[in-house]
């Protein structure tokens, strides 16, 4: 029988859903343990998605920028070495990892264990790695195991490579393919759609659905849509029918509605047509409610079992970096406070941004959400056409959008598509968390000649 380790707090994964709290217990005198895979402390984010994907993206930006000033003096068509971009991405990657490394080394009551967590039962963990496997009987449990990518399965899909292939440390794909064909028009495809086709790659986009970003606000997508570069070919309502190897790369036979099937030849595809929750093996033995969209948990964090949260994508409120990060913070709160709810998680102040050329982003309540749950608003609307910063940048579609409640002019919500919206949207979430009104925004000076005073500027359209 091997020893069984007694611990105050678990984590299942290492990532942002898992280490803010395990390193706020255990500066609080916990004895802890993360549990990770990777045998590393860090999530999907920077192993394979937001921080490598961003560093690619930035190289594309500033070329698609320089070609838009080539008109004022600027070179136009620079090569891309993309050798070169993928070690500036894997550098980020590892200093990051490094980094993580320094800080959990300062603090000697945090632990990370490499391997394959399960559920024995509701307080004792089985760790499965390169040693064998060690035993752990913890007081409290954070499920923070992440998600996992959705991989198609039309016949010819395991030619095609996935997101992990574009962006994991020493990635599969060193060189920048002159064509490419991408399955899936959800953020991931859309945004690897636009970057390669801003670092001089032929782009092809297919979506089975009606429309890319599909559960997106629609007017917010359609806005996004018209700025996109047309050079990119994006197919809507294609039924993917097979790919195949050819000579050069790959072909991929599609139909859309009910048309004479096509193809379209690359050199390299990619599938990007989602994410699963990955749920500990035991989770469901030991009386865990899995539905469909994750595990079960509320706003607190906490699952069906008391003493067992689960933090980020694994419960599906909000798979986002950030959010992981709040939701591992509410859970070490309610976690100090011997499990009473003195904390919540708040998805209404959540910023989202699409990280496409241009980028596209929002916070809290959206037109489309309106509508369906019939919540009544006013618009303030702010043009980039109108924007000093949009002007310089020569970046002038899109603009900021605020919803407001009746009346009280309470900030509900907002998007903003086109320069800066990343940015931008943070200050926008920040005042929907505040109960901020129209007034409030009207009267905060915010600096100039920078796009945010477009946020003031479409709430003055109102008061």
């Amino acid at each position: 029988m091997s020893t069984v380790h007694e611990v105050d707090l678990f984590t299942i994964g290492a990532g942002g859903a898992a280490y803010p709290a395990a390193f706020l217990l255990a500066r609080a005198g916990l004895r802890v343990v993360m549990a990770d895979t990777k045998g590393v402390m860090s999530g999907n984010c920077l192993a394979e998605g937001c921080v490598p994907s961003k560093s690619v993206r930035e190289v594309a930006a500033h070329r698609a920028r320089q070609r838009r000033f080539s008109p004022w003096g600027l070179p136009g068509e620079l090569p891309v070495d993309y050798r070169k971009v993928v070690a500036h991405k894997d550098r980020v990657q590892k200093d990051r990892y490094d980094q993580h490394a320094r800080e959990m080394a300062e603090v000697p009551s945090l632990r990370l264990v490499a391997g394959r967590a399960r559920f024995l039962d509701d307080h004792t963990i089985a760790v499965e790695g390169n040693r064998g496997e060690e035993r752990y009987r913890a007081r409290h449990i954070i499920v923070a195991s992440g998600s996992d990518i959705v991989r198609p399965s039309f016949p010819g899909a395991d030619l095609f490579l996935d997101s992990r292939d574009f962006f994991a440390l020493n990635p599969v794909l060193t060189e920048r393919p002159s064509s490419l064909v991408i399955v899936g028009g959800g953020y991931i495809g859309l945004e690897t759609a636009t970057m390669f086709h801003a670092l001089g790659t032929e782009v092809s986009l297919i979506e089975k659905g009606p429309r890319v970003l599909s559960g997106m606000d629609s007017a917010m997508v359609k806005e996004l849509c018209g700025l996109l570069d047309p050079g990119i070919r994006i197919l809507r309502g294609a039924t993917v029918l097979k790919a195949e190897k050819t000579d050069s790369g790959v072909a991929l036979h599609y139909r859309v509605g009910e048309s004479s099937p096509e193809v379209v030849h690359a050199e390299k595809g990619m599938v990007a047509v989602g994410r699963r929750p990955v749920v500990p093996e035991g989770f469901e033995g030991i009386g865990g409610e899995v539905g469909p969209h994750g595990i079960v948990a509320d706003l607190s964090c906490q699952t069906s079992i008391p003493h067992i949260y689960a933090a980020g994508d694994v419960n599906g409120i909000s798979p986002l970096f950030h959010s992981a990060v709040r939701q591992s913070l509410v859970a070490a709160h309610n976690i100090l406070a011997g499990g009473r709810a003195v904390d919540a998680f708040n998805p209404a102040a959540v910023p989202v941004t699409v990280f496409t050329l241009p980028e596209a982003a929002w916070v809290g309540l959206v037109p489309d959400e309106a509508h369906r749950r019939g919540i009544p608003f006013v618009t303030g609307r702010y043009d980039f056409a109108e924007d000093s910063r949009a002007q310089i940048l020569g970046e002038t579609g899109g603009g900021i959008t605020l919803l407001f409640e009746p009346g009280s002019l309470r900030l509900l919500g907002g998007t903003i598509v086109g320069v800066d919206a990343a940015s931008l949207v943070g200050e926008i979430g920040l005042a929907v968390a505040g109960r901020l009104t129209a007034r409030d925004l009207a009267h905060f000076p915010d600096q100039h000649p920078m796009a945010a005073e477009g946020v003031g500027k479409a709430a003055r359209t109102l008061v």
